[in-house]
């Protein structure tokens, strides 16, 4: 086989494996799109298709049916999310104000999920596919952890019931504010956000506020 012909061989496949990738993402993108609009029941893989601008044949190239296609976008948002609670509930510098440690935590997971609206959208609807159910609880049972090993580091005296459930009340005030959040938009979204932070800071500050720098409060009256 002459040389030039043995690369295009070789290059085949890779352009091939490219372009699938490059449709999943597009498929993906539309069925975020639907799902966020519709929720995950009402949506449809001919609606899927419609957004992404193909016909349903070719969405079937690709996946069976939309629970695959859920199941796929969630697997990888949920990956994307643990990388940011890794990054947001990373040790803190004890001598960091308690408003900066919870304004820089709020403001990482906040930009997450307005970044992916579906995600809420999924992972919180009463209706998600099974495997989705357990990748939420596993994702929910790391923050739970994350979250305990920082209140432990803060509070190294506090008996292991009080951490946790300092660490599940501060998981559901944020999810309590983030569903507040996801409701509005533009300027009223970001006083929402700051109100998240002022709830945060407040319950906190009698807890780990010793333990922390101070800056003096920023939350409202």
């Amino acid at each position: 086989m002459p040389e030039n012909a043995e690369t295009e061989a070789k290059e085949q496949p890779r352009r091939r494996q490219a372009r699938g990738e490059r449709r999943i993402a597009q498929l993906l993108e539309a069925a975020a799109t639907v799902f966020t609009t519709t929720g995950y029941t009402a949506a449809s893989t001919n609606a899927i298709a419609r957004e992404a601008g193909v016909s349903p044949g070719t969405l079937y190239q690709f996946f069976p049916n939309k629970e695959a296609i859920a199941i796929e976008l969630g697997g990888r948002l949920v990956h994307e999310m643990q990388t940011a609670y890794g990054e947001a509930l990373a040790p803190v510098d004890p001598a960091t104000p308690l408003e900066e440690v919870v304004g820089a935590a709020v403001d990482r997971f906040m930009a997450f999920n307005c970044d992916h609206p579906v995600f809420f959208a999924l992972m919180h609807g009463p209706d998600i596919p099974g495997r989705m159910a357990e990748d939420h609880d596993a994702l929910h049972t790391g923050l739970v952890n994350r979250l305990e090993t920082l209140m432990t580091s803060l509070l190294p005296e506090a008996p292991q019931a009080d951490v946790t459930r300092t660490a599940h009340m501060v998981l559901g005030l944020y999810k309590a504010g983030l569903e507040l959040v996801l409701a509005h938009e533009g300027a009223e979204r970001e006083a929402y956000i700051r109100e998240v932070k002022n709830v945060l800071v407040r319950y906190l500050d009698p807890l780990v506020g010793d333990r922390l720098g101070r800056s003096g409060s920023t939350a409202t009256p």
